[in-house]
């Protein structure tokens, strides 16, 4: 189950060239082209999802579990103080290539990269009115 058009289908494939990492049945591991640390990696299914909400669950374990031992050895081999892990979806979101992915980002003192986070109490009514959204849905 592969796109045509899909850079990572074509990595899974062996047809793009890629600095793999580690592999087994379910999921790749490979070091991204544009790192935005020392040793960031991606982790993805080898059968093509869009994104989160296609990919299935036992990709997604397959992938969540490969980013766990990708992040160990950022912190015990790469001396990274901590990881990152970074999953979108959508273009707003930032999401680039439309086959599910996970970066794994090494984290280093002053290594630059930044996600800023300018948090600020929410409104009540609005957190009581989306709070009932999500327990009305996921409760069903």
């Amino acid at each position: 189950m592969s796109e045509p058009d899909c850079i990572f289908c074509a990595i899974v494939a062996g047809t793009a060239p890629s600095r793999k990492l580690a592999e087994n049945e379910r999921t790749v591991a490979f070091l991204d082209i544009f790192p935005l640390t020392r040793g960031h990696a991606l982790v993805i299914p080898k059968r093509h999802a869009r994104d989160l909400f296609e990919v299935p669950a036992d990709d997604l374990a397959a992938v969540a579990l490969m980013a766990q031992r990708v992040g160990g050895v950022a912190m015990n081999e790469l001396a990274a103080e901590g990881v990152n892990l970074l999953q979108a979806n959508g273009a707003v979101a930032y999401q680039t290539v439309f086959h599910f992915h996970v970066h794994v980002l090494p984290r280093y003192p002053g290594d630059g990269f930044r996600i800023e986070l300018q948090r600020q109490p929410g409104d009540d009514a609005v957190m009581d009115e989306v709070a009932a959204v999500y327990r009305r849905r996921l409760s069903s």
